[in-house]
Parts: C-alpha cells; structure tokens; sequence
C-alpha cells in the first residue's frame, strides 16, 4: 500500500510575480469571506462546516486511477458549496489547502496563493454559479438536485485547472496552447470522478438527512447527527486512504509529459511529508495517523475561522 501523492502545484512551477499577485487575490477574497461567512451561516451548522472540512481533507488523499496512468481526487468545492454555500465553502477549502501545503508540504509556500486561488476561490465560484444557474433552469426536483450537484463538481474541478494551465502559461513555465489541452484534457476524466462523488453524495444525504441542504437559517440540523455521521465518514476514509492510487495526479501527469516536472523545487522544511507521519514503520498505519492529524488541524482551523463571524454576527 502506498501513502497518497502530493497532488498540488509546487514552488518551482510559477513565477514570483504570478505567485505574488494570486497571492494577494487570495487573500482578498478570503478576507471577503471571513466578512460574508457568518451572513451565510448560524451557530446551529458550524458542526456541519467542521465535519465537511475535516470529510473533504480525507477524502483528498484518496487519489482514484484514470486512464491514462493518472490519478485524480476530489476537490470538494462542489460538495461544500451545495451544503454551506459559497462563502463558508471559501474558507473550508481554505483551510483544507492551507494545512495541505504548511503541514504536509503538498504544495509550495509561494504558490500557495496560486493553489487557494484555484480551489478555494475559482473552484468554489464556479461551483456556485453552475448550481445556482441549474437550480434555476431545472428547479429543485431530486433529479435535477443530482445533475446539479454532477454539474457543479465536474465544472469546478476543469475550470480550476484550465486556470491552473493559464498561470503556468503566464509564467513561462509551458506555452498556453500546449498547458490549456494538457491540463483540460486530463482533469476533463477527473472531473467525472468529481462529478459522480459529489452526486453520490448529495444522494445519500437527500435520502437521509435533506435538510442538510437548506442553508438557510432557520434549518436547523441535528448536532448530533452531524457529528456522529460526519465523523464516521472521516474516520472510513483515513482508514482507507493508504488504498489510494499511487498513479501521478493530473498536474504531475502533465508535467511529467510536457517536461517540466524538473522545475519542482523540495520543500524548505518537512513535518509531515507526503501524508506518512514519522516515527510510524508501518507505512499504512502511518498514513491513517497522518490524516488523522491533517483531520484535526482542519477542523480546529475552518471552526476557528467560522465560530469568531458567526459570533460577531449574531451579536449585530
């Protein structure tokens, strides 16, 4: 069994300059949303917010074969805007990323900008607007919630790394009309991995707990339920995760084939590189650890950051 492969863009690939400003767009939108987030959601769904982040972190280390020897995962953008909706879902996916690339090294420190840009805001508005313009193409019928939920995940994972492409292109790292079919091609496959588990998903909980989708304030969902279900769902993944395909992920498939694979420059500092936790010689065992940990970090930091606004909200 093989511990997951880091599967996001690292220092070497981007430019300073392309790094900086996505950087500061990065920030920007995710002050935006420490602002918006407690608008979005109440105290009783902070549960929910703290299980999806800690749910979407495991399920990222469950990288799926594709064809063409690669690997793809789920992003969780979809998911986490169906069941929190945007602004809360910026910083879940915030805060999944940020505790990938500082604790785990998946990801470099410069172009940790770049990779919030992509996933936590790119990512998240695209899931956004396809749910929102479906919804309202379609309705709320339980087929055409399925197809939105497909829709949104499948979207959210091509547009992000068409934009991924786009910034290895501004960067000289590979020509714009050989990055943008390389990077599309592959993660149009991905995406319908995306797709089908952000259906399968919002599924389930249409069949168990549909309220869950309601973000509305006055939906109040079971705290109980929540945790207990969520953190189930967790724990089934981590203790699966060193199943993971062992196969490249999208970007490092491209690289490797476009030839710049060399670019990619070694973390300054390691904690927990690539997902095995040290001092553990059961790789497995180190691996399940490790997401453990990741899980837990997650969930203290997307509870810290939604808590103080919902909070400061309820108090105005």
């Amino acid at each position: 069994m093989k511990a997951p492969v880091p599967m996001h863009i690292p220092d070497g690939f981007l430019s300073v300059a392309v790094s900086g400003i996505l950087w500061v767009v990065s920030l920007i939108f995710i002050f935006i949303a420490l602002k918006k987030a407690g608008k979005e959601i109440d105290e009783s769904r902070l549960p929910l917010v703290g299980v999806l982040a800690a749910a979407i972190f495991a399920g990222q280390m469950l990288n799926f074969a594709v064809a063409g020897g690669t690997s793809g995962h789920l992003l969780g953008a979809a998911l986490a805007v169906l069941l929190v909706g945007p602004w809360p879902a910026v910083l879940v996916m915030t805060s999944v990323v940020t505790v990938q690339a500082l604790v785990f090294q998946d990801g470099g420190v410069l172009t940790l900008g770049a990779n919030l840009f992509n996933m936590a805001i790119v990512g998240v508005a695209v899931a956004y607007f396809v749910s929102d313009l479906f919804k309202h193409w379609f309705g709320d019928k339980r087929w055409a919630t399925l197809l939105t939920a497909f829709a949104a995940g499948w979207f959210s994972i091509f547009i992000a790394a068409l934009a991924a492409s786009l910034e290895l292109a501004f960067s000289g790292t590979s020509p714009a009309n050989i990055a943008i079919p390389a990077m599309g091609g592959i993660h149009a496959l991905i995406g319908i991995g995306e797709g089908l588990i952000t259906l399968g998903a919002v599924s389930l909980i249409m069949s168990s707990k549909p309220q869950l989708l309601e973000k509305k304030a006055e939906e109040k969902v079971g705290s109980s339920f929540v945790w207990i279900s969520g953190l189930v769902l967790t724990v089934v993944l981590l203790i699966i995760s060193p199943l993971a395909s062992s196969k490249p992920d999208g970007l490092e498939w491209v690289a490797e084939k476009l030839g710049f694979l060399i670019m990619a420059q070694d973390a300054s500092y390691h904690i927990i590189p690539d997902y095995v936790l040290p001092g553990i010689q059961n790789e497995a065992l180190a691996t399940i650890m490790a997401g453990a940990v990741g899980v837990v970090i997650v969930m203290a930091l997307v509870l810290l950051l939604t808590r103080r606004k919902t909070s400061q909200t309820a108090k105005h």
